[in-house]
């Protein structure tokens, strides 16, 4: 395998402060890509931007702000001259039953996960379309995008909106070489599931779930959204690639524990 996959290649990072979107981050410079990381906190940028040196060039945005978008996409033409690959990875949550759920935490969390994803796919789409030189988008959905959670409805619609809006953005954008892919993590232990990592009996009932029996580093799914904006994916658009160590096929009971 080409360990420099991404070699003269540039590439915009959303969520890139923390998580999934750091790990995808530090792999891509790790191949030879320059990144633009862009995130809400600051500090969390700063942090990325000592460990990582010149290549990653760090821009404070709101992924819901459309204006902030733009211009820190922007950034990718400016300072380097192109965008090969994007990565929208920010995210979050405000749960709730469904009968108590505030209108606002609704907006919040859909705009988060989902309206973000639209706004930096059509400014990154459209610096790709400019160039002439075609690009790869992959959009971070959910297991919750097919696997509803009590509690989640707004997230886990929001992310399954994630997976239409990027099949349609496949079709829509293939004229101009641009391939737009989804990933579904399950389990990954990030800072937003600290909660749940760091409370054993909550912890245990998720890993009791996940055949595999650990949650996800992540590195593990920075891996699998290399590979779709890579020249390895080049065949591959308007999918979206379950990560999840087998929990999405681990819900029927397992009867064999009731054996003698």
């Amino acid at each position: 395998m080409n360990a420099r996959r991404f070699d003269g290649r540039t590439a915009v990072v959303t969520g890139a402060a923390s998580g999934i979107g750091a790990a995808i981050a530090a792999a891509l410079i790790a191949e030879g890509a320059d990144v633009v990381g862009l995130d809400i906190d600051a500090a969390g940028l700063g942090k990325k931007a000592a460990e990582l040196g010149d290549a990653f060039v760090p821009v404070v945005a709101d992924v819901t702000a459309e204006d902030q978008i733009e211009a820190g996409i922007a950034t990718a033409a400016s300072r380097f001259g192109r965008l090969d690959a994007a990565f929208n990875v920010a995210g979050g949550s405000r749960i709730g039953a469904i009968t108590d759920l505030a209108v606002e935490d609704w907006d919040f969390t859909v705009d988060l996960v989902q309206k973000s994803v639209f706004l930096c796919t059509k400014h990154e789409a459209r610096l790709m379309r400019d160039s002439g030189n075609g690009g790869a988008i992959v959009n971070i959905s959910s297991l919750d995008g097919r696997i509803p959670m009590p509690g989640g409805s707004a997230y886990a619609t929001g992310k399954a909106g994630v997976v239409m809006f990027s099949k349609n953005a496949a079709l829509e954008l293939a004229p101009h070489r641009i391939r737009v892919n989804s990933v579904l993590p399950g389990l990954v232990d990030t800072p937003l599931v600290a909660a749940i990592m760091g409370y054993d009996p909550a912890k245990q009932m998720f890993l009791d779930r996940i055949p595999l029996g650990a949650a996800a580093a992540p590195e593990q799914v920075a891996g699998p959204c290399l590979f779709l904006a890579s020249d390895d994916a080049s065949y591959i658009t308007g999918t979206e690639l379950v990560v999840d160590g087998g929990w999405e096929v681990s819900n029927f009971p397992n009867l064999a524990k009731l054996a003698g």
